[in-house]
């Protein structure tokens, strides 16, 4: 749960910067864009509401969320991804590496928070965990950056 509430505070400060240039009367509009099919993942869903409305944020009231999974057709990911940056989203959120590809290659300026990868470096979705630069951020499960740590934290901690 703590994973689903650290993804929305980094949707919030996404759109919180992308707010400043907008009209203080427009509905931040936020993607959500995913490889599963969206029936498959109600409980990721509705943890990823909570956390928005737990900062405020009604999805309908305050909020609009444009929910996209290709439903088992991975080749229609980047047409997915280029229907968000058409609608104008002010951020747009990636479950997977198949997502987070389409929508870096669909927009270098909107904001794409990564809800996980196991290797956004190696993947070519940023140029490292210390300044991913450019428009992606989000949460790394592993990195080959931290491999070696962890192996020497290992090793200490054996016998």
């Amino acid at each position: 749960m703590w994973l689903s509430r650290l993804l929305v505070v980094l949707i919030v400060l996404a759109l919180s910067s992308a707010a400043e240039a907008q009209q203080p009367t427009r509905t931040p509009r936020v993607a959500y864009l995913t490889g599963t099919p969206l029936s498959a993942m109600t409980d990721r869903t509705e943890a990823f509401r909570q956390g928005l409305r737990e900062l405020g944020h009604v999805e309908g009231k305050n909020i609009v969320i444009e929910w996209r999974s290709p439903e088992g057709k991975r080749d229609r990911m980047p047409t997915l991804a280029a229907e968000l940056v058409r609608l104008k989203v002010d951020v747009i959120v990636t479950a997977g590496g198949g997502a987070t590809r389409s929508a870096k290659e669909a927009t270098s300026t909107i904001p794409i928070v990564m809800a996980q990868d196991e290797d956004p470096v190696g993947n070519g979705f940023v140029a490292s965990l210390a300044r991913p630069g450019g428009n992606i951020t989000g949460l790394s499960q592993l990195s080959p950056e931290l491999r070696g740590k962890r192996l020497e934290i290992l090793k200490e901690s054996g016998p």
